[in-house]
């Protein structure tokens, strides 16, 4: 008998699930509801046990979270609300559900279903915030928070890149900017592949790609952001 994954994106501004069978087809439709404001680990939790139990019948869960997560701990979620930091997201979600769980970094789950597991692989999320993983040959290098890096004129890539810097500067200079970035990340990382997720990856426009230096634009992949699901299969996969 398949095992039932229920995998849930939490984000910034929604939260989505959806229950995925072993081979990869979906269970269940996918489910979307807006993060609620404020963020706080109280009002979230309640949510997020209403979300599943919604769902029905599942075997085990996958949450990507949008901090960092060390042994189900959450350290951050600058975009959710500052009592995330330091919360034991996984010890008290199994303490009310009873069923086998894990939880990882947003960007992470999404990377693991992006990968294709050969050589350095980045993978970025383009949302509220500016998310990131990396891997080399598969295996994830984690606690990487390339978004709070320091990158021009002392602002950061998500405060150059995030929602917040899209809507204040608009689509065209937000678009100059994510070329850059992918230059720029390729000076520091000279990655294989570096694949664009998140919301807000939609919007960049394929043609920018061609102007990009050293044919870099072979080393672009634009993915789905439902990969944000689709990871947390992946993430039972893997030696997390």
């Amino acid at each position: 008998m398949s095992l039932l994954t229920l995998a849930i994106d939490v984000g910034g501004s929604s939260i989505k699930a959806i229950a995925f069978r072993e081979d990869g087809t979906a269970a269940t439709s996918r489910v979307q509801i807006p993060t609620p404001c404020p963020a706080t680990p109280a009002t979230m939790i309640t949510l997020l046990l209403e979300l599943i139990q919604s769902q029905g019948d599942y075997d085990r869960l996958a949450i990507g979270f949008p901090s960092v997560v060390e042994n189900g701990v959450t350290r951050g979620a600058i975009n959710l609300h500052p009592d995330w930091d330091g919360f034991p997201l996984m010890q008290v979600l199994q303490d009310k559900l009873g069923k086998p769980l894990r939880i990882a970094n947003d960007a992470d789950v999404q990377g693991y279903g992006a990968i294709a597991g050969q050589g350095v692989e980045l993978a970025i999320t383009l949302g509220t915030g500016f998310g990131s993983s990396l891997f080399l040959d598969g295996k994830l290098l984690p606690n990487l928070e390339i978004g709070q890096h320091i990158w021009r004129d002392h602002h950061t890539y998500e405060d150059l890149l995030g929602q917040a810097a899209l809507d204040r500067v608009g689509v065209q200079i937000w678009q100059s900017r994510i070329m850059e970035a992918i230059a720029s990340l390729f000076k520091l990382f000279n990655y294989d592949k570096i694949y664009l997720g998140g919301g807000n990856a939609r919007l960049i426009d394929l043609n920018l790609l061609q102007i990009l230096p050293n044919n870099l634009s072979n080393k672009v992949a634009i993915v789905s952001n439902d990969l944000g699901l689709i990871g947390g299969l992946a993430l039972w996969r893997t030696q997390y």
